[in-house]
């Protein structure tokens, strides 16, 4: 699947309602905190983000429920998958494993449940889905992207003095 593709499903996500996105708002702090006390307690934390990261990850949940709310008030799906993409490289260069995105996604999902009334879980749950249903996709473009910069970072082959 190419970035365009993911782009092109994404359109298929609807913007949530006005009383969803604020009531996410209210509660983003909240479901930040409550998601980085569930990973602290997880016994195979180290295997999903590697070792020294943790303030890493609980700066990405943070940020996560803040850029989610900015794209839920303006959705824009080119937006969506951009910034999934570069968070798949970007966190993945620094050690976090494939397994951390779907069971963050999962924790997100469980949190929103219990978090948030049904209507607003309703209108945000299937950015979560979408996002979880298309990890394959999202690792093997970051894949990709990682070794393309791994290639353009190869000195040539041959004496460099002589060239």
């Amino acid at each position: 699947m190419t970035r365009e593709q993911l782009i092109a499903e994404a359109r298929s996500l609807e913007e949530p309602p006005s009383s969803a996105m604020e009531e996410f708002a209210q509660k983003r702090d909240r479901l930040a905190a409550a998601m980085n006390e569930r990973f602290s307690r997880r016994e195979d934390l180290l295997q999903l983000i590697g070792d020294g990261n943790q303030a890493m990850m609980e700066d990405n949940h943070r940020n996560h429920v803040r850029f989610m709310h900015s794209l839920f008030q303006r959705y824009l799906p080119e937006v969506l998958v951009d910034t999934v993409l570069w968070v798949f490289r970007a966190y993945r260069a620094h050690g976090f494993q494939l397994t951390y995105w779907p069971a963050q996604l999962d924790t997100w999902i469980e949190l929103f449940r219990s978090e948030l009334t049904p209507e607003s879980f309703h209108a945000i749950e299937p950015y979560y889905h979408w996002m979880l249903i298309r990890q394959p996709a999202f690792a093997a473009l970051s894949d990709q992207a990682l070794s393309d910069a791994a290639s353009d970072l190869q000195l040539p082959h041959g004496d460099a003095a002589h060239e």
